[in-house]
C-alpha cells in the first residue's frame, strides 16, 4: 500500500454528535474510553487532525499513559506519534497546546492561502510545514507523503468534515466508534461525518468486525470499510 494503513476513531452521541451545538470539544468519552484512546494512539504512527478541530479545539494528540510512552521509546520510537495537522490556513498560536504539549514531530499540511511570513514563523520554531500551492490541501498527495515520512498506520481524530473527505475519497481503512449514552442534539451540532454528504448510490458500505460492551452503558463498535455500496 502507497498510503499508511488509516483508521478514524470517533467518540459520539448515541444521536450520531461528536460535539454540542457550541462546538467546545465537548466530552463524551468515558474514563474506560479514554483508555482504549490512548491504547490507540500509542500504537500510531501519526495522528491527524483537520483545520477546523485544530485551531478551535488545539488538541495535544499526545500519549497519557507513561507506561505506554516508555514501550514506545523501548521499541525505538519517540515518546509520541507524529502530530500531523491539515490546515487551508495554518494561522496556529505558537503557544497552543497542539504544538507545546508533549514531545512529538509536528508536520503541517497547508495551502497558499497561509502567508509566506506564517509558513517560516512555523518552521524556525520548529514544525515541518508542507506547502499546496492550492486553495485546498490535496488528500491523496499528502497520504503519499506521510507514507514517505515513516507513518504506516494512521490515527485520525477528526473533525466531521476531515472524516468525511477521507472517507469519500476511499483513505480509510477502518473506523472505529465509541457510542455513549447521551444526545446533544441540534441541528447544527457536528457529527462524525460532514461535509458535503453523499447520495444512497454513492454510500460506503461498512463490514462490522468487532462490538464491544461497556459497563456505563457506552459501546464500541469496530468497522472495516467495503467502498460502494
Amino acid at each position: 500500500m502507497n498510503r499508511p494503513y488509516t483508521f478514524v476513531n470517533v467518540a459520539m452521541t448515541a444521536d450520531g454528535k461528536i460535539d454540542t451545538f457550541e462546538r467546545r470539544g465537548a466530552a463524551i468519552s468515558s474514563k474506560r474510553d479514554k483508555q482504549r484512546v490512548d491504547e490507540l494512539r500509542a500504537a500510531a504512527d501519526g495522528i491527524l487532525v483537520g483545520g477546523k478541530t485544530l485551531l478551535e479545539e488545539s488538541p495535544k494528540l499526545t500519549v497519557k499513559s507513561e507506561a505506554l510512552r516508555e514501550d514506545r521509546i523501548s521499541r525505538g520510537l519517540s515518546p509520541n506519534p507524529i502530530k500531523v495537522g491539515v490546515v487551508t490556513v495554518a494561522d496556529i498560536p505558537l503557544e497552543s497546546d497542539f504544538i507545546q504539549t508533549g514531545d512529538a514531530r509536528v508536520v503541517i499540511f497547508t495551502t497558499s492561502r497561509t502567508s509566506k511570513s506564517q509558513i517560516e514563523t512555523l518552521r524556525a520554531h520548529g514544525l515541518e510545514v508542507i506547502f499546496d500551492d492550492a486553495p485546498r490541501v490535496d488528500l491523496n498527495k499528502m497520504m503519499l507523503t506521510l507514507k514517505k515520512i515513516g507513518v504506516d498506520h494512521l490515527m485520525v481524530e477528526g473533525g466531521g468534515t476531515m472524516n468525511f473527505e477521507l472517507i469519500r475519497l476511499g483513505l480509510v481503512d477502518e473506523i472505529m466508534l465509541y457510542i455513549a449514552p447521551m444526545i446533544f442534539g441540534g441541528a447544527n451540532a457536528p457529527t462524525l461525518a460532514d461535509g458535503l454528504g453523499l447520495t444512497r448510490n454513492d454510500a460506503v458500505a461498512l463490514k462490522l468486525e468487532n462490538v464491544e460492551t461497556h459497563d456505563d452503558g457506552g459501546i464500541v463498535l469496530r468497522y472495516k470499510l467495503q467502498g460502494r455500496v
